[in-house]
C-alpha cells in the first residue's frame, strides 16, 4: 500500500511539474488513484465531448490471506448538471478481469465480473484537479456467480 501511494504521488508531483494549469471547466485525461474497498490506480479519457472511458488497476485483502487483484474498465456517458459550472453525473458499465486468492486452498482463481456505474465528477476550474464520487454494483460471474452491491469509491486525478 506503501508503494503504490508513494508511485501515485511521485506521478502526479512529476506530471504537475510539466504541465501548466489551465482554467476550463472540462478535460480529456486524467490519472489519479481511487480510494474505496478496491484501492488503486485509475485513468480517465473522454473520447467524446460525454463519453469517457475509465480504467482502474486496484487491489483488496480481505479477512485472512484472501485477497484480489483486478483491472476495470468502464464505458461512461457524462451529462453536464444545470447551474453548476464544472460537475457532471455520469453513468456506464464495463467489466472486471483479476485474480482472487483465497487463504483455505492457497489457489488463485480468475475473477470476472460485469460492473456498472453511477457518479458525479467535478473539475476544478483553477487547478488541474478532477474529483469523482461513484458506485459500482457488481455482478461476479466467476469464481463464484454473485450480485454484489457494489463499492462506493473517491476518485482524486490530475488532468491534462
Amino acid at each position: 500500500m506503501k508503494k503504490l501511494f508513494l508511485l501515485c504521488l511521485t506521478t502526479i508531483i512529476i506530471l504537475l511539474s510539466q504541465t501548466e494549469s489551465k482554467a476550463q471547466s472540462s478535460y480529456k485525461n486524467a490519472i489519479g488513484v481511487r480510494l474505496g474497498a478496491y484501492n488503486g490506480l485509475n485513468y480517465k479519457t473522454f473520447i467524446s465531448a460525454a463519453n469517457a472511458l475509465d480504467f482502474n488497476l486496484s487491489f483488496r485483502s480481505f479477512k485472512g490471506d484472501n485477497k484480489l487483484f483486478r483491472l476495470t474498465g468502464l464505458y461512461e456517458i457524462h451529462n453536464p448538471i444545470a447551474n453548476a459550472a464544472g460537475l457532471k453525473w455520469y453513468y456506464g458499465a464495463g467489466a472486471s478481469i483479476g485474480s482472487r486468492r483465497y487463504y483455505k486452498n492457497d489457489e488463485n482463481d480468475l475473477y470476472l465480473a460485469v460492473v456498472g456505474v453511477l457518479g458525479l465528477d467535478y473539475k476544478f476550474a483553477e487547478a488541474p484537479i478532477n474529483v469523482a464520487l461513484d458506485w459500482r454494483p457488481e455482478f461476479e460471474l466467476t469464481p463464484f456467480t454473485d450480485i454484489n452491491e457494489g463499492d462506493v469509491g473517491l476518485a482524486v486525478r490530475f488532468t491534462f
